[in-house]
């Protein structure tokens, strides 16, 4: 999308009708909400008309991110890759979260592979009030077989997960998208041995293609031809090498690649990138720290741009370090991460019962909350709206402040709930304690700087 795209130079390729099918009120509003990437071109029912084509494809063309977005797997169930349309993370957002695809070899037993699918897709967090989890299954003919590479992929379809299809022969992607070609697949991989086979198989069945070079001048060149076939939905593999001076080549074909599409506009590698730390295990080292650094490939990876990572290991401290990097990445840097402000309870608290405070900074909330839980606290937790910022930072900016208290004591009912007039703040907030008071007519209590502290607290302050 150009930088300099504006509301109005949209709104000039719009219907005007202001007819309000979109949910939005006015087309200009609409054309704005567009650049936001808050809706797609097919929410305005009037420009899918066949009248309205050629300002339809123009659109497209307009807001079309230099970093192209990807499809793997159906509408129902795939994950989007790419899209993205800055280099810098602050500069605006990344929008598709890095997919993550965990390793199945076809040399398992398929009763063994149907299991190691399942697992894959049951593998699940839960981390500041978000649901984390694997995104897809990389089947790998490890085997050379293609019809014992054709049952694994048909074997992993009942985890319902989108795949990548990993085979370096194109008889033996065509034997297994002959099984699973209506999922659409990614196919990994076209070469410059191989483009002209790999591109016929992803046009006949309509599947991404991943096209792999040891060289940025050789990628580009093998996806100029696979383009000329018809492919239009393509992931581009530079090469993972985690060793030695290979890993700094690796992070510099990346970065170059990315840098190119949105920084130089260079269309031709304008497409998400795929790293496969799962090399790793080839090597024929100790195998005890392999799964240590497959996760650290992957999050040097994923800190260089990688829109889809391939792993093998299924160690769970492994699988939530990367999530955990991914979810901070991938969090809009232009709205803090929030939950409902309003007034909690642990426990079963009565009117006896103490009432404590926080923000609706969900990093906060979820962690003070975890505390309670994990302790058996019995208590009421009103949290404030401080724009989704935390103690410290909304006291020292002015969004903690005391009549939003007062405001959220009166609006939640706190008074119909307890029979004491009692509050207790965090020990970040101890300078705000006079004004509180003031703006309440509560006695307010500093609690402890760090929530884990707060079951011991109340042992010593509640009942005096």
């Amino acid at each position: 999308m150009p930088k300099n795209i504006t509301p109005l130079t949209v709104y000039r390729y719009l219907p005007k009708t202001n007819c309000g099918d979109c949910e939005q009120k006015t087309c200009m509003a609409f054309a704005s909400a567009l650049i936001d990437r808050k809706v797609v071109i097919e929410d305005c029912p009037p420009i899918l008309e066949p009248r309205h084509g050629d300002d339809r494809r123009e659109l497209e063309d307009m807001l079309r991110p230099p970093v192209r977005e990807v499809r793997i797997g159906t509408e129902e169930s795939g994950v989007l890759v790419g899209g993205e349309e800055v280099i810098r993370r602050h500069e605006l957002t990344y929008y598709n979260r890095t997919a993550m695809a965990i390793e199945v070899s076809d040399e398992l037993e398929p009763e063994k592979v149907s299991r190691r699918a399942r697992s894959i897709s049951e593998v699940e967090f839960e981390r500041v009030g978000m649901v984390l989890k694997l995104d897809a299954i990389a089947v790998r003919c490890a085997s050379g077989d293609p019809g014992r590479f054709a049952v694994a992929a048909e074997s992993c379809m009942d985890a319902g997960m989108p795949m990548v299809l990993c085979a370096l022969e194109p008889g033996e992607i065509g034997a297994a998208l002959e099984r699973v070609g209506q999922c659409r697949p990614l196919i990994y991989s076209a070469s410059k041995e191989n483009w002209e086979e790999m591109s016929a198989l992803a046009v006949r069945y309509g599947c991404p293609l991943v096209v792999s070079a040891d060289t940025l001048e050789d990628l580009a060149s093998t996806v100029g031809k696979v383009r000329a076939k018809g492919v239009t939905d393509i992931v581009l593999d530079p090469g993972t090498y985690p060793y030695s001076g290979g890993l700094g080549k690796t992070i510099d074909n990346f970065t170059r690649a990315r840098v190119a599409a949105i920084g130089e506009e260079q269309e031709v590698v304008g497409y998400p990138l795929l790293g496969i730390p799962a090399v790793v295990w080839m090597d024929e080292g100790e195998s005890s720290t392999k799964a240590l650094r497959e996760a650290m490939l992957s999050s040097a990876l994923m800190g260089r741009y990688a829109d889809l990572l391939i792993l093998k290991t299924m160690k769970p401290w492994a699988h939530l370090s990367v999530m955990t990097l991914r979810q901070n990445l991938y969090t809009d840097p232009r709205k803090p991460v929030a939950v409902e402000p309003g007034l909690h309870e642990y426990g079963s608290p009565d009117s006896s019962s103490p009432l404590l405070l926080t923000t609706n900074f969900a990093l906060t909330f979820y962690t003070v909350e975890s505390d309670l839980q994990s302790s058996n606290v019995t208590c009421y937790l009103l949290v404030v709206d401080t724009e989704g910022i935390g103690v410290q930072s909304s006291v020292a900016g002015g969004q903690l402040d005391p009549g939003k208290v007062a405001d959220a004591i009166r609006e939640n009912g706190v008074q119909d709930k307890i029979d004491h007039k009692i509050l207790i703040v965090p020990g970040m907030a101890a300078r705000l304690k006079g004004d509180i008071e003031d703006a309440t007519g509560f006695e307010v209590i500093v609690g402890p700087r760090d929530s884990s502290s707060i079951p011991g607290f109340l042992d010593k302050k509640w009942e005096k």
